[in-house]
């Protein structure tokens, strides 16, 4: 009984803080997850981010993070824009970095919730996690029964798609637990794997991140990028969100109510040549708290100029 009302109050606050689903799983290791992150691992598909394979222990099994780990919280966090930039620009930005840095705003949140089960339940021991450490967020979400995993890669909900930010919340409290998603809804679809530009997209549900247009404008962190790619960016030079777009359950993505996410005015408002013409003392101070920061200034102007040239050679 005592573990149905805590776990019913935790979901409860994660509504009032903002997150749209709360999802809990058994903390225990992911042997089948681990397997298929080895096979991906040794076909270099992580390219050059060479963290991706550091501290393979702690990415599938939670016990390792937190002495004592009972119980995975997932939380999703909506990001669905009700403005996109102006339909004729040609220097796209990928949605989820529209506005400020989503790090930032979702680790406050996991660190209040950490905090109010304290106050409220007594001595809890865990750790928050957003995109930034060795957690297999998806596939916690998947045994949270909070969606399925598409074929593109990312964490689908029939009822509202994909624009959502994940979030792990490992504590050593027994909860109650929700039974794993089940179903696959994309069925035959293969609309993500006909649209990806770059190819990256693979049957099986593998996506082969060293050819994503989001690893080579954010993560890559070489002077050029490779000529193999040139006139696939499609006008993208901050993330994707291609395979994301023709998803058909995105047609039912409603608009988040976050303040904090509200897109920067230069994310709307700059025209092309306003981003030409960013300095590196605008850029710091314009994207102090977004996500841009992430690539940096210089790789930032190096996509600028790649995506640039494309546009050039489309209109020779």
């Amino acid at each position: 009984m005592q573990a149905e009302q805590h776990t019913q109050w935790i979901k409860s606050q994660a509504v009032q803080l903002g997150f749209a689903y709360c999802g809990i799983a058994r903390a225990e290791r992911l042997n089948d997850d681990a397997a298929r992150l080895e096979r991906w691992l040794n076909k270099g598909m992580h390219g050059s981010m060479g963290y991706m394979a550091n501290h393979f222990e702690l990415r599938v099994d939670p016990t390792k993070l937190v002495l004592g780990a009972k119980s995975v919280i997932t939380l999703l966090f909506n990001y669905f824009p009700s403005e996109e930039q102006p339909l004729d620009t040609s220097v796209k930005v990928s949605r989820y970095a529209y506005g400020a840095d989503y790090h930032e705003v979702i680790r406050t949140k996991l660190k209040t919730l950490l905090q109010m089960m304290r106050e409220h339940i007594g001595a809890v021991e865990g750790r928050g996690f957003v995109d930034s450490a060795p957690v297999l967020e998806r596939s916690w979400a998947v045994r949270s029964g909070l969606g399925w995993v598409g074929k593109n890669g990312n964490l689908i909900r029939k009822q509202n798609g994909s624009y959502f930010f994940i979030a792990t919340l490992i504590i050593d409290l027994a909860l109650e637990y929700d039974d794993p998603f089940a179903a696959d809804f994309c069925g035959s679809c293969t609309k993500c794997i006909d649209a990806c530009p770059t190819d990256a997209i693979l049957p099986e549900k593998i996506v082969n991140s060293s050819k994503c247009i989001s690893y080579f404008t954010i993560e890559l962190k070489e002077a050029l990028i490779p000529d193999e790619v040139k006139g696939k960016f499609e006008d993208r030079f901050f993330g994707c969100d291609i395979c994301q777009e023709v998803c058909p359950w995105n047609r039912f993505s409603t608009p988040h109510q976050h303040a904090e996410l509200e897109p920067l005015p230069e994310i709307l408002q700059f025209s092309d040549k306003d981003w030409q013409e960013l300095t590196e003392e605008q850029f710091k101070k314009s994207f102090k708290h977004s996500p841009l920061k992430r690539t940096g200034y210089e790789n930032l102007m190096r996509n600028l100029r790649f995506i640039s040239r494309e546009k050039i050679r489309g209109e020779v």
